[in-house]
């Protein structure tokens, strides 16, 4: 009897310290929704924080399209019509945080809607070196399209998971975060490989690792189309500077050459005239 309430006693440091480890991966993973603060009604943020520190920051705003069928007039063919499910405000949130992967799952409308999607830090071959790199290499989208809201008479409603393939987006070194204003596309196939699931991203800043200050992005990386825009924009204001810079270089030179000249002695054209010279 006290070999077994020894071995007893001897088990329940253990099971004390599986608790409190378990207390404390509870209570280190905090999720906030900040999108109150957004100053674009269509713009969402949120914040992960791991230990009190942000270890994971988005913005972006968001949409789904989602074909499905309904019935025609006659009540035999099908028609397809496509559902337009923005993120909605005051959605629950979840995330965790890792060294080389993290995640952030959103839900909304009692979680008929469930958007994941999947981070991952890697090394990345350069033409000089292996560099650090981040990306977004899985998303993963669950509805139920006998949910009313957005779903019209749906024929055959019931739960859809769709899933990217293959994806490798918002490759971003590490230490920075993604910025990107233009508008993304990225395709999900459910999993019964029937449709194809859009997802809409735009005005999108995020950061899933080694965020140095609470609750501020790193220097931005910003995505390839935000870039061209951009020197789309100052090409004709640099060109207009370097065309002004030469007008007034030529007006310069112009004046320069007419003072030279005016105070050169005028020779006369008429050869008769040399003689009444001096």
């Amino acid at each position: 009897m006290d070999v077994r309430l020894g071995a007893a006693l001897l088990r329940v440091p253990g099971l004390l310290c599986l608790v409190h480890a378990m207390a404390r991966i509870g209570a280190e993973q905090e999720v906030e929704n900040l999108s109150g603060l957004s100053t674009s009604p269509e713009k969402d943020i949120f914040v992960v924080r791991d230990n009190g520190t942000t270890c994971l920051m988005a913005e972006f705003a968001a949409k789904l399209m989602i074909p499905y069928d309904v019935s025609a007039s006659n009540y035999v063919d099908l028609i397809t019509e496509e559902a337009e499910i923005p993120l909605a405000r005051g959605a629950e949130v979840r995330g965790k945080c890792g060294t080389t992967e993290s995640e952030l799952q959103i839900s909304w409308l009692d979680k008929v809607y469930t958007l994941k999607l999947y981070f991952v830090k890697e090394g990345h071959n350069t033409t000089k070196r292996q560099e650090a790199v981040w990306k977004m290499n899985k998303i993963q989208f669950v509805y139920d399209s006998s949910e009313r809201t957005y779903f019209k008479d749906a024929v055959n409603p019931g739960k859809h998971t769709a899933n990217s393939h293959h994806l490798s987006a918002l490759l971003t070194p590490a230490g920075k975060s993604y910025e990107c204003q233009a508008q993304q596309t990225i395709s999900l196939i459910t999993s019964d490989h029937q449709r194809t699931v859009t997802l809409l991203l735009s005005e999108v800043r995020i950061q899933p690792f080694d965020i140095s200050a609470d609750f501020v992005f790193s220097e931005e990386h910003k995505c390839p189309v935000d870039e061209r825009e951009q020197l789309e924009e100052t090409l004709p204001l640099i060109l207009g500077l370097i065309l002004g810079l030469m007008i007034v270089i030529t007006i310069c030179i112009y004046h320069i050459h007419h003072k030279l000249t005016a105070n050169q002695v005028q020779l006369p054209r008429d050869r008769s005239q040399y003689k009444h010279m001096g």
